[in-house]
């Protein structure tokens, strides 16, 4: 079951992704793509299969659609909004890593 939903916050990290892509040059269209983005990753629970994956997909299709177009131009634009997506991409990248909860400690008997 935690396979599946991994597989569906993977598709919805990366949907949020193309919505905040095409919205990054909108005044209000990055604040409220951005404002989307920080309110689920923080509802989600902290686990590999919950929050990372969630991040993994946002990063995943940002990274991807920030390689040029067959035409020569860019999705993300090198100014302002542009650099605060691929900002925010890793901050979610760090966030994400850095609340995986810990691993369970084993007890040993001595």
């Amino acid at each position: 079951m935690r396979v599946l939903a991994a597989v569906g916050l993977l598709a919805a990290g990366a949907a949020t992704a193309v919505a905040t892509v095409a919205l990054h040059e909108i005044s209000w269209g990055i604040v409220l793509a951005l404002g989307a983005t920080a309110v689920a990753v923080v509802a989600l629970p902290p686990g590999w299969w919950s929050r990372l994956a969630f991040v993994a997909g946002w990063d995943a299709m940002v990274a991807w659609l920030t390689f040029p177009r067959p035409e020569g131009d860019y999705l993300i634009s090198q100014d302002l909004p542009g650099y605060t997506v691929l900002g925010a991409a890793l901050v979610l990248l760090i966030v994400g890593i850095a609340t995986l909860p810990r691993p369970a400690r084993r007890e040993t008997d001595s």
